[in-house]
């Protein structure tokens, strides 16, 4: 598991988790690249408050225009404020900064030309945003007119105003909807995006099988999880923030203003209080994060836990081990209910701080502003004015310590996807960089060791000393010994996924050969995909296929099972046996020039065994077996015996079967 010292603060090492992975859906990780997006993103701002100042005298000109009396009388303000803007330095500078935001995208147009839908939705949803607040605006005067006329009892100018606010809202609805389709959709864009960006680099130079639980590295738990689960929670809640911090950002530009000339005692108590309250909930939030990292580690491991019961079922029947798994499953869940409880213990602490953070605060403005109505210096509606903004400005101000919860559990996601980010960048490196030396891989027509000594992946352990041996094109190798002694590390080996030790191996490239395990692999797909797979040949035909699988005792396979497209469960619908069979059929599909087989066919009979060895040699295949059957020898010109304790001793088979002979 990662270090769990480090893993649970509001640090620069959060900071940076986040930035590697939420910032390249935006920006490149390039040098000063996070102050780059950071200027994007004030950019972005910079020309959505400009475009708004010329959308509000446009949309007021052509209303004046349209609606002369309403505008006269009851939006007076309105136009008067639009005659000033239009005479003002404000239109200059509007101008100029709607200018150079632009300018600023354009500058780094190369480096965004492939991710301008993410930052078109992005200031599409920064303009909605603004646009709620300024409407919100209007609906603070609104309701600060309508209680004013019901104080002084003037009908006419309450039920006008009532009618404006229906028209508002009325036009609002279409504005939100929009808004939080465009807000999914770019959330659903960037989790795709971050999918398959995680997907590239975790198949890239093999990192599944580095982060893989049966090998060296175990200090990511759940890949799986992290790719589907938290890229999905990651994405969607990062937005989700991201445009929450930005609207209250304009919200502040929007009402600030108006709370500023109705109260500055007001105003300057209001930033104070919702300072202390963010610090506070910081300093809590600080345990949530680490309750949150948990939880989210047992949670998954009580799932694989039950997944592990569904892929082994059959095992498990056979040792009739269900009293066992019963108890290790349910001590995992043990784990979740405890750390849950834990929790819900902060989670109440918390909510008695915010409960009593946001309650307290609905009094303040009725005491600031009340006295300056009954002193005559504000009329009646200021109060509800003032009630509104001092809300939206509190909302901007308090979002830590509003969402503190969900701040928390996001920040323990950041350093569950960060940490399996920071692996993926190298998934070897921190192995490699424990080990004295590595055993180089070289590409070569033909296969060769060279004095190599071979260990464990965590060094425990040394498989094989200083072994040397080379196979002509044609030639087979059959590697026996004891349980233990190292066979099936030695194919690793030669397969380039184990290469802790020293010395050399020259073999051809990858694409020449085919690795066959003693359980094969059946992969989610149609039976014609089993028989293609790796996939390296697309052009065969049915008749080929049946002609495969005739080869191989398997003939009567496409018409039991519904033909070549038909898609099963082929590790439970096959017996091992035929698994194993079909397995071989890909050797003969793909025809590669170099067979690794780690016990391919302890599952058959000596008959069919006979019959696909008889097979690869008539395909003159050069390959390399582990076996223990005597009846191997009769495939193989060599024999690798690995004696234990990292000794071996190579012979032909001629010899090893004399051996065996006067042994026995």
């Amino acid at each position: 598991m990662e270090p769990q010292d480090s893993q649970f603060n509001f640090d620069r090492q959060l900071w940076n988790r986040f930035i590697a992975v939420a910032q390249p859906y935006f920006y490149p990780a390039v040098p000063y690249g996070g102050w780059i997006f950071l200027g994007l993103l004030a950019a972005s701002m910079v020309f959505v408050v400009a475009l708004m100042f010329f959308v509000e005298i446009g949309v007021t000109l052509v209303g004046q225009a349209l609606f002369p009396q309403f505008f006269t009388t009851l939006a007076a303000g309105l136009v008067a404020q639009t005659e000033r803007n239009l005479t003002s330095p404000v239109l200059w500078v509007a101008a100029v900064s709607l200018g150079l935001s632009s300018f600023c995208f354009l500058a780094v147009w190369r480096h965004i030309s492939q991710r301008w839908l993410q930052w078109l939705l992005l200031t599409f949803l920064l303009f909605l945003s603004l646009t709620v607040n300024r409407l919100n605006v209007m609906i603070s005067f609104i309701f600060r007119f309508i209680d004013t006329a019901l104080q002084q009892k003037e009908e006419s100018t309450f039920w006008q105003f009532l009618i404006i606010y229906g028209v508002l809202i009325i036009s609002a609805i279409p504005i939100l909807v929009i808004y939080r389709y465009s807000r999914l959709k770019l959330g659903l864009y960037w989790r795709e995006w971050l999918t398959q960006h995680f997907l590239d680099r975790y198949f890239d130079r093999r990192a599944y099988y580095e982060l893989d639980s049966n090998a060296a590295n175990t200090e990511i738990d759940n890949p799986d999880q992290r790719i589907s689960e938290d890229v999905r929670s990651f994405t969607g809640t990062t937005l989700s923030f991201l445009l929450d911090i930005l609207d209250s950002i304009l919200t502040l530009y929007a009402f600030t203003g108006i709370l500023y000339s109705i109260s500055r005692p007001l105003a300057l108590g209001l930033v104070v209080y919702a300072t202390a309250g963010t610090a506070i909930a910081i300093l809590a939030g600080r345990r949530l994060i680490k309750i949150n990292f948990n939880q989210l580690r047992y949670e998954a491991d009580f799932r694989y836990s039950l997944v592990h019961v569904r892929d082994n079922a059959e095992s498990i029947a056979f040792y009739q081990g269900e009293d066992q798994e019963l108890k290790q499953i349910l001590q995992r869940f043990s784990s979740v209910l405890h750390n849950f409880n834990l929790l819900i213990i902060w989670q109440a602490i918390i909510d008695i701080f915010q409960y009593a953070y946001n309650y307290f605060t609905r009094i303040v403005p009725y005491v600031i502003v009340a006295p300056l109505y009954f002193s005559g210096v504000r009329d009646f509606g200021t109060i509800t004015q003032a009630t509104i903004a001092f809300s939206q400005v509190l909302s901007a101000l308090s979002i830590v310590a509003n969402q503190i919860q969900g701040i928390s559990s996001f920040a323990a996601g950041i350093n569950r996807l960060g940490a399996f980010h920071e692996s993926l960048q190298d998934p070897a490196l921190h192995h490699a960089r424990s080990r004295e030396s590595t055993i180089q891989t070289r590409i070569a027509p033909r296969l060769a060791l060279n004095h190599v000594t071979l260990r464990t992946p965590n060094s425990e352990r040394t498989l094989v000393q200083d072994l040397s041996l080379a196979l002509e094109a044609g030639q087979r190798l059959l590697i026996v010994g004891v349980s233990g002694s190292g066979k099936s590390s030695l194919l690793r080996a030669i397969a380039g996924l184990w290469n802790n030790g020293k010395g050399s191996i020259t073999r051809p490239d990858t694409e020449e050969m085919l690795f066959l395990p003693q359980k094969p692999y059946m992969l989610l797909g149609s039976l014609r995909d089993q028989l293609l797979y790796p996939m390296r040949r697309k052009d065969v035909t049915d008749e080929e296929l049946r002609r495969v699988l005739t080869q191989v005792n398997l003939a009567d396979l496409p018409e039991r099972l519904g033909g070549f497209e038909a898609e099963k469960d082929w590790a439970n619908t096959l017996s091992l046996g035929e698994q194993q069979r079909l397995a071989f059929a890909r050797i003969l599909t793909t025809q590669p020039r170099y067979v690794i087989l780690d016990e391919a066919t302890s599952a058959l009979d000596v008959a069919n065994e006979k019959l696909l060895y008889l097979q690869l040699q008539h395909l003159n295949i050069t390959y390399i077996s582990v076996g223990h059957r005597p009846s191997l020898l009769a495939y193989h010109d060599l024999v690798l015996e690995l004696q234990g304790g990292s000794a071996w001793q190579l012979w032909s088979a001629a010899e090893y079967s004399n051996r065996l002979a006067l042994a026995s």
